[in-house]
Protein backbone atom coordinates (compact mmCIF):
# COMPACT_ATOMS: atom_id res chain seq x y z
CA UNK A 1 0.00 0.00 0.00
CA UNK A 2 0.95 3.48 -1.11
CA UNK A 3 1.80 5.89 2.26
CA UNK A 4 -0.65 8.42 1.53
CA UNK A 5 -1.04 11.60 3.57
CA UNK A 6 -3.87 11.90 5.98
CA UNK A 7 -6.35 15.12 5.97
CA UNK A 8 -4.76 16.27 9.20
CA UNK A 9 -2.86 13.89 10.74
CA UNK A 10 -3.01 12.81 14.44
CA UNK A 11 -2.25 11.22 17.44
CA UNK A 12 -4.79 8.38 17.52
CA UNK A 13 -4.99 5.52 19.87
CA UNK A 14 -6.26 2.21 19.14
CA UNK A 15 -7.68 0.09 22.05
CA UNK A 16 -7.86 -3.98 21.01
CA UNK A 17 -5.50 -5.36 19.16
CA UNK A 18 -7.54 -8.22 17.11
CA UNK A 19 -8.34 -8.03 14.16
CA UNK A 20 -10.52 -4.96 13.53
CA UNK A 21 -8.39 -2.51 15.47
CA UNK A 22 -5.16 -4.11 13.86
CA UNK A 23 -6.84 -3.39 10.58
CA UNK A 24 -7.39 -0.10 11.78
CA UNK A 25 -4.12 0.66 13.34
CA UNK A 26 -2.86 -0.55 9.77
CA UNK A 27 -4.82 1.63 8.00
CA UNK A 28 -4.13 5.08 9.78
CA UNK A 29 -0.47 4.58 10.28
CA UNK A 30 -0.25 3.98 6.45
CA UNK A 31 -2.04 7.36 6.07
CA UNK A 32 -0.03 9.67 8.15
CA UNK A 33 -1.48 8.96 11.38
CA UNK A 34 0.38 8.85 14.72
CA UNK A 35 -0.85 5.78 15.97
CA UNK A 36 -0.32 3.64 19.23
CA UNK A 37 -2.26 0.42 19.17
CA UNK A 38 -3.02 -0.88 22.94
CA UNK A 39 -3.73 -4.74 23.51
CA UNK A 40 -4.10 -6.08 26.60
CA UNK A 41 -2.99 -9.21 25.96
CA UNK A 42 -0.19 -10.71 24.08
CA UNK A 43 -0.06 -11.39 20.32
CA UNK A 44 -2.16 -13.96 18.97
CA UNK A 45 -4.36 -14.48 22.51
CA UNK A 46 -7.09 -16.78 22.62
CA UNK A 47 -9.26 -15.06 24.76
CA UNK A 48 -11.21 -12.55 22.46
CA UNK A 49 -12.67 -13.26 18.85
CA UNK A 50 -9.66 -12.82 16.58
CA UNK A 51 -7.79 -16.51 17.19
CA UNK A 52 -7.46 -19.83 15.61
CA UNK A 53 -6.98 -20.95 11.94
CA UNK A 54 -9.59 -20.32 10.12
CA UNK A 55 -12.71 -17.83 9.18
CA UNK A 56 -15.06 -17.59 6.46
CA UNK A 57 -14.56 -15.18 3.74
CA UNK A 58 -17.82 -14.73 2.02
CA UNK A 59 -19.88 -12.15 -0.26
CA UNK A 60 -23.80 -14.24 0.51
CA UNK A 61 -25.42 -11.75 2.32
CA UNK A 62 -29.07 -10.25 1.71
CA UNK A 63 -28.22 -6.71 2.28
CA UNK A 64 -26.09 -4.72 -0.46
CA UNK A 65 -23.55 -2.81 2.64
CA UNK A 66 -22.51 -6.12 3.42
CA UNK A 67 -21.48 -7.32 -0.06
CA UNK A 68 -19.41 -4.01 -0.94
CA UNK A 69 -18.17 -4.47 2.01
CA UNK A 70 -16.73 -7.65 1.51
CA UNK A 71 -15.27 -6.54 -2.08
CA UNK A 72 -13.22 -4.15 -0.58
CA UNK A 73 -12.24 -6.64 2.43
CA UNK A 74 -10.99 -9.09 -0.79
CA UNK A 75 -8.47 -6.52 -2.17
CA UNK A 76 -7.10 -5.19 0.74
CA UNK A 77 -6.51 -8.71 2.09
CA UNK A 78 -4.40 -9.49 -1.11
CA UNK A 79 -2.66 -6.43 -0.48
CA UNK A 80 -2.06 -6.99 3.00
CA UNK A 81 -0.56 -10.29 1.16
CA UNK A 82 1.33 -8.71 -1.25
CA UNK A 83 2.76 -6.08 1.51
CA UNK A 84 3.72 -9.19 3.89
CA UNK A 85 4.90 -11.72 1.74
CA UNK A 86 2.88 -14.15 3.66
CA UNK A 87 -0.37 -16.24 2.36
CA UNK A 88 -2.91 -16.37 4.70
CA UNK A 89 -6.32 -16.50 2.14
CA UNK A 90 -7.21 -19.26 0.44
CA UNK A 91 -9.76 -19.04 -2.60
CA UNK A 92 -12.28 -22.39 -1.72
CA UNK A 93 -15.52 -21.10 -2.69
CA UNK A 94 -18.67 -21.12 -0.30
CA UNK A 95 -22.10 -22.77 -0.82
CA UNK A 96 -25.29 -21.53 1.22
CA UNK A 97 -28.36 -24.24 1.42
CA UNK A 98 -31.24 -24.58 2.93
CA UNK A 99 -35.19 -22.63 3.49
CA UNK A 100 -35.35 -21.52 -0.08
CA UNK A 101 -36.03 -18.48 0.84
CA UNK A 102 -32.97 -17.53 2.73
CA UNK A 103 -30.94 -18.58 0.25
CA UNK A 104 -33.23 -16.92 -2.77
CA UNK A 105 -32.62 -13.96 -0.88
CA UNK A 106 -29.01 -14.20 -1.09
CA UNK A 107 -28.67 -14.97 -4.74
CA UNK A 108 -30.95 -12.59 -5.76
CA UNK A 109 -28.41 -10.09 -4.27
CA UNK A 110 -25.36 -11.52 -5.85
CA UNK A 111 -26.87 -11.66 -9.16
CA UNK A 112 -28.18 -7.87 -8.64
CA UNK A 113 -24.54 -6.80 -7.61
CA UNK A 114 -23.25 -8.97 -10.64
CA UNK A 115 -21.34 -11.44 -8.56
CA UNK A 116 -20.42 -14.76 -10.25
CA UNK A 117 -22.61 -17.59 -8.82
CA UNK A 118 -24.54 -20.68 -9.55
CA UNK A 119 -27.66 -22.72 -8.29
CA UNK A 120 -27.84 -26.14 -7.63
CA UNK A 121 -29.89 -28.90 -6.49
CA UNK A 122 -29.00 -30.88 -3.29
CA UNK A 123 -28.30 -33.72 -5.74
CA UNK A 124 -26.00 -32.27 -8.09
CA UNK A 125 -24.00 -30.18 -4.93
CA UNK A 126 -23.78 -33.93 -2.72
CA UNK A 127 -22.17 -34.86 -6.57
CA UNK A 128 -19.44 -32.10 -6.58
CA UNK A 129 -18.90 -32.24 -3.02
CA UNK A 130 -19.56 -35.62 -1.58
CA UNK A 131 -18.23 -34.71 1.84
CA UNK A 132 -21.70 -32.56 2.58
CA UNK A 133 -25.31 -33.82 2.35
CA UNK A 134 -27.19 -30.28 0.67
CA UNK A 135 -30.69 -29.36 1.52
CA UNK A 136 -33.60 -27.66 -0.17
CA UNK A 137 -31.72 -24.86 -2.33
CA UNK A 138 -28.04 -24.69 -2.94
CA UNK A 139 -26.20 -21.16 -3.93
CA UNK A 140 -22.41 -21.62 -4.55
CA UNK A 141 -20.02 -18.47 -5.17
CA UNK A 142 -16.63 -19.28 -6.74
CA UNK A 143 -14.22 -15.95 -5.12
CA UNK A 144 -15.49 -16.87 -1.51
CA UNK A 145 -12.96 -19.06 0.89
CA UNK A 146 -11.12 -18.86 4.24
CA UNK A 147 -9.00 -16.97 6.47
CA UNK A 148 -6.20 -18.06 8.22
CA UNK A 149 -7.31 -15.69 11.53
CA UNK A 150 -3.58 -15.73 13.27
CA UNK A 151 -1.62 -15.45 10.43
CA UNK A 152 -4.18 -12.45 9.31
CA UNK A 153 -3.56 -10.68 12.46
CA UNK A 154 -0.10 -10.95 12.86
CA UNK A 155 -0.17 -9.77 9.27
CA UNK A 156 -1.93 -6.97 9.93
CA UNK A 157 0.31 -6.59 13.25
CA UNK A 158 3.36 -6.66 10.94
CA UNK A 159 2.22 -4.04 8.58
CA UNK A 160 0.86 -1.99 11.00
CA UNK A 161 4.59 -1.31 12.63
CA UNK A 162 5.83 -1.00 9.23
CA UNK A 163 3.75 1.72 8.60
CA UNK A 164 4.94 3.88 11.59
CA UNK A 165 2.45 2.25 14.54
CA UNK A 166 3.94 1.50 17.52
CA UNK A 167 1.99 -1.88 19.12
CA UNK A 168 1.65 -1.55 22.54
CA UNK A 169 1.01 -5.38 24.09
CA UNK A 170 0.67 -6.51 28.15
CA UNK A 171 -1.21 -2.80 28.41
CA UNK A 172 -4.73 -2.95 29.27
CA UNK A 173 -6.50 0.52 28.93
CA UNK A 174 -8.54 1.03 32.64
CA UNK A 175 -10.42 4.60 31.58
CA UNK A 176 -10.81 6.87 29.02
CA UNK A 177 -11.50 11.01 29.78
CA UNK A 178 -12.59 13.53 27.13
CA UNK A 179 -10.23 16.35 27.54
CA UNK A 180 -10.31 19.88 26.72
CA UNK A 181 -8.54 18.86 23.75
CA UNK A 182 -8.61 15.62 23.30
CA UNK A 183 -8.78 12.70 25.28
CA UNK A 184 -6.77 10.57 28.00
CA UNK A 185 -6.22 6.77 27.91
CA UNK A 186 -5.32 5.77 31.68
CA UNK A 187 -3.29 2.56 31.49
CA UNK A 188 -1.48 1.35 34.67
CA UNK A 189 2.10 2.55 32.79
CA UNK A 190 0.14 5.86 32.84
CA UNK A 191 -1.63 8.07 31.15
CA UNK A 192 -1.80 9.57 27.71
CA UNK A 193 -3.27 12.20 25.95
CA UNK A 194 -4.18 11.79 22.55
CA UNK A 195 -6.19 13.52 19.89
CA UNK A 196 -8.42 10.86 18.99
CA UNK A 197 -9.24 7.33 20.18
CA UNK A 198 -10.58 4.49 18.47
CA UNK A 199 -12.23 2.01 20.16
CA UNK A 200 -12.07 -1.91 19.22
CA UNK A 201 -11.85 -3.92 22.43
CA UNK A 202 -14.38 -6.42 21.51
CA UNK A 203 -16.44 -7.79 24.47
CA UNK A 204 -14.83 -5.12 26.77
CA UNK A 205 -16.35 -2.34 24.60
CA UNK A 206 -19.15 -1.41 26.81
CA UNK A 207 -17.76 -1.47 30.15
CA UNK A 208 -14.45 0.63 28.50
CA UNK A 209 -17.50 3.48 27.28
CA UNK A 210 -19.33 3.63 30.41
CA UNK A 211 -17.50 6.43 31.92
CA UNK A 212 -18.54 8.25 28.99
CA UNK A 213 -21.60 8.95 28.94
CA UNK A 214 -22.52 10.91 25.59
CA UNK A 215 -21.31 7.70 23.49
CA UNK A 216 -22.22 4.96 26.55
CA UNK A 217 -26.36 5.92 26.10
CA UNK A 218 -25.96 5.42 22.29
CA UNK A 219 -24.25 2.17 22.68
CA UNK A 220 -26.63 -0.65 21.14
CA UNK A 221 -26.68 -3.37 23.96
CA UNK A 222 -23.83 -5.68 23.74
CA UNK A 223 -24.33 -9.01 24.37
CA UNK A 224 -21.23 -11.50 25.14
CA UNK A 225 -21.59 -15.24 24.28
CA UNK A 226 -19.29 -18.19 24.64
CA UNK A 227 -19.30 -19.68 21.33
CA UNK A 228 -17.80 -23.73 20.72
CA UNK A 229 -17.14 -24.15 16.94
CA UNK A 230 -15.86 -27.78 16.87
CA UNK A 231 -13.09 -29.83 14.63
CA UNK A 232 -13.87 -33.04 13.20
CA UNK A 233 -11.58 -35.28 11.36
CA UNK A 234 -11.85 -35.92 8.08
CA UNK A 235 -12.46 -39.16 6.38
CA UNK A 236 -10.30 -38.08 3.68
CA UNK A 237 -7.86 -35.04 2.92
CA UNK A 238 -10.85 -31.89 3.13
CA UNK A 239 -8.82 -30.63 -0.46
CA UNK A 240 -11.85 -29.14 -2.50
CA UNK A 241 -14.26 -28.40 0.55
CA UNK A 242 -16.50 -25.06 0.11
CA UNK A 243 -16.85 -23.14 3.29
CA UNK A 244 -20.36 -23.51 4.04
CA UNK A 245 -23.95 -22.57 6.19
CA UNK A 246 -26.93 -24.20 6.72
CA UNK A 247 -29.81 -22.06 6.54
CA UNK A 248 -32.57 -23.80 9.19
CA UNK A 249 -36.16 -24.05 7.71
CA UNK A 250 -36.14 -27.08 5.40
CA UNK A 251 -34.35 -30.53 5.86
CA UNK A 252 -32.80 -28.90 9.07
CA UNK A 253 -34.34 -27.30 11.72
CA UNK A 254 -31.94 -26.52 14.42
CA UNK A 255 -29.67 -23.49 14.81
CA UNK A 256 -27.88 -21.78 11.81
CA UNK A 257 -24.54 -23.87 11.07
CA UNK A 258 -21.13 -22.81 9.49
CA UNK A 259 -18.29 -24.95 8.61
CA UNK A 260 -15.07 -24.88 6.38
CA UNK A 261 -11.63 -26.87 6.04
CA UNK A 262 -8.89 -25.79 8.18
CA UNK A 263 -5.69 -27.20 9.32
CA UNK A 264 -7.18 -28.46 12.34
CA UNK A 265 -9.60 -30.55 10.34
CA UNK A 266 -13.03 -29.65 9.39
CA UNK A 267 -14.44 -27.11 11.79
CA UNK A 268 -18.44 -26.41 12.08
CA UNK A 269 -19.96 -24.52 14.20
CA UNK A 270 -23.91 -23.31 15.33
CA UNK A 271 -24.05 -19.64 14.77
CA UNK A 272 -24.94 -18.06 18.40
CA UNK A 273 -26.06 -20.43 20.42
CA UNK A 274 -23.35 -20.47 23.11
CA UNK A 275 -24.47 -18.83 26.72
CA UNK A 276 -23.59 -15.82 28.14
CA UNK A 277 -20.76 -14.69 29.45
CA UNK A 278 -18.32 -11.55 30.73
CA UNK A 279 -15.09 -11.85 28.86
CA UNK A 280 -13.01 -11.56 31.92
CA UNK A 281 -15.24 -14.96 34.14
CA UNK A 282 -15.83 -16.77 30.86
CA UNK A 283 -14.81 -20.64 31.72
CA UNK A 284 -13.68 -21.48 28.61
CA UNK A 285 -15.02 -25.14 29.21
CA UNK A 286 -17.29 -26.26 26.07
CA UNK A 287 -21.21 -26.74 26.45
CA UNK A 288 -21.64 -31.19 26.24
CA UNK A 289 -24.75 -30.52 25.04
CA UNK A 290 -23.87 -27.78 22.09
CA UNK A 291 -21.35 -30.15 21.03
CA UNK A 292 -23.69 -33.43 21.05
CA UNK A 293 -25.99 -30.99 19.00
CA UNK A 294 -23.06 -30.72 16.83
CA UNK A 295 -21.97 -34.01 16.18
CA UNK A 296 -25.19 -35.05 15.32
CA UNK A 297 -25.48 -32.74 12.52
CA UNK A 298 -21.60 -34.16 11.45
CA UNK A 299 -23.69 -37.65 11.33
CA UNK A 300 -26.44 -36.64 9.27
CA UNK A 301 -24.95 -33.46 6.92
CA UNK A 302 -21.78 -34.41 6.79
CA UNK A 303 -20.11 -37.56 5.32
CA UNK A 304 -16.88 -36.53 5.23
CA UNK A 305 -16.15 -36.78 8.68
CA UNK A 306 -15.78 -39.12 11.43
CA UNK A 307 -18.67 -37.72 13.83
CA UNK A 308 -17.11 -39.29 16.73
CA UNK A 309 -13.85 -37.06 16.84
CA UNK A 310 -15.36 -33.79 17.40
CA UNK A 311 -12.97 -31.67 19.53
CA UNK A 312 -14.32 -28.19 21.34
CA UNK A 313 -12.95 -24.83 21.36
CA UNK A 314 -14.31 -21.82 22.42
CA UNK A 315 -14.45 -18.16 21.67
CA UNK A 316 -16.26 -14.92 22.53
CA UNK A 317 -19.35 -13.71 20.02
CA UNK A 318 -20.59 -9.74 21.27
CA UNK A 319 -23.68 -9.39 19.81
CA UNK A 320 -25.97 -6.05 18.81
CA UNK A 321 -29.88 -7.38 18.99
CA UNK A 322 -30.19 -6.96 15.28
CA UNK A 323 -26.60 -8.48 14.41
CA UNK A 324 -24.98 -5.26 12.74
CA UNK A 325 -22.07 -3.56 13.47
CA UNK A 326 -21.76 -0.42 15.39
CA UNK A 327 -19.24 1.67 13.64
CA UNK A 328 -19.44 5.17 14.24
CA UNK A 329 -17.81 8.23 16.28
CA UNK A 330 -18.59 10.54 18.58
CA UNK A 331 -16.60 13.62 19.33
CA UNK A 332 -12.72 12.13 19.57
CA UNK A 333 -13.80 8.62 20.30
CA UNK A 334 -14.73 6.15 16.99
CA UNK A 335 -16.36 2.77 18.02
CA UNK A 336 -15.57 -0.52 16.54
CA UNK A 337 -17.71 -3.05 17.87
CA UNK A 338 -20.76 -5.52 18.16
CA UNK A 339 -19.30 -7.46 15.39
CA UNK A 340 -21.75 -10.41 16.21
CA UNK A 341 -19.41 -13.27 14.78
CA UNK A 342 -19.31 -12.13 11.47
CA UNK A 343 -17.01 -9.25 11.08
CA UNK A 344 -13.43 -10.97 10.69
CA UNK A 345 -13.58 -10.80 7.09
CA UNK A 346 -14.37 -7.90 6.72
CA UNK A 347 -11.45 -6.23 8.83
CA UNK A 348 -9.69 -4.71 6.51
CA UNK A 349 -12.85 -2.70 4.94
CA UNK A 350 -13.75 -1.62 8.21
CA UNK A 351 -10.29 -0.24 8.88
CA UNK A 352 -10.70 2.65 5.74
CA UNK A 353 -13.92 2.98 7.51
CA UNK A 354 -12.49 3.83 10.56
CA UNK A 355 -9.87 5.84 8.66
CA UNK A 356 -12.80 8.31 7.05
CA UNK A 357 -14.34 8.80 10.84
CA UNK A 358 -11.07 9.74 12.14
CA UNK A 359 -10.42 12.04 8.86
CA UNK A 360 -14.17 13.59 9.11
CA UNK A 361 -14.18 12.81 5.46
CA UNK A 362 -16.66 10.17 5.21
CA UNK A 363 -20.04 9.12 6.78
CA UNK A 364 -20.63 4.98 7.85
CA UNK A 365 -23.57 3.48 6.31
CA UNK A 366 -26.62 4.11 8.36
CA UNK A 367 -26.76 0.37 9.73
CA UNK A 368 -23.91 0.87 11.54
CA UNK A 369 -24.25 3.87 13.28
CA UNK A 370 -24.57 4.58 17.24
CA UNK A 371 -28.25 3.61 18.58
CA UNK A 372 -29.65 7.46 18.66
CA UNK A 373 -28.92 7.52 14.46
CA UNK A 374 -29.69 3.94 13.82
CA UNK A 375 -31.53 2.66 10.58
CA UNK A 376 -33.91 0.08 11.15
CA UNK A 377 -31.90 -3.06 10.13
CA UNK A 378 -34.22 -4.22 6.72
CA UNK A 379 -32.87 -8.37 7.58
CA UNK A 380 -31.02 -9.31 10.02
CA UNK A 381 -27.28 -10.45 8.84
CA UNK A 382 -27.38 -13.79 10.49
CA UNK A 383 -24.33 -15.80 9.75
CA UNK A 384 -20.80 -16.03 10.08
Amino acid sequence: MSRSTAVEPHTVAVIGGGAIGSAAAWQLADRGHRVVLFEQYAPGHARGASHGSSRIFRYSYPLADYVGLAGRAARLWRRLERLDGRRFYARTGAVDHGEPGAVGRLTRMLRQLGIEHTTLTPDQAAARWPGLRFDGMVLHHPDAGRLHADHAVAALHRQAREAGARTWFHTPVTGLRLAPSGVRVLTASGAFRVDQVVVSAGAWTASLLAAVPAIARRLPDLVTTQEQPVHFVPAQTPVGWPSFLHHPGAGHTGAGIYGLASPDGVKVGEHGTGPRTGPDDRDFRADPAGVARLRDYASRWIPGVDASTAHATTCLYTSTPDGHFVIDRAGPITVAAGFSGHGFKFAPAIGELVVGLVDGTADPPSLFRLRSDRAAAAAHAGSP
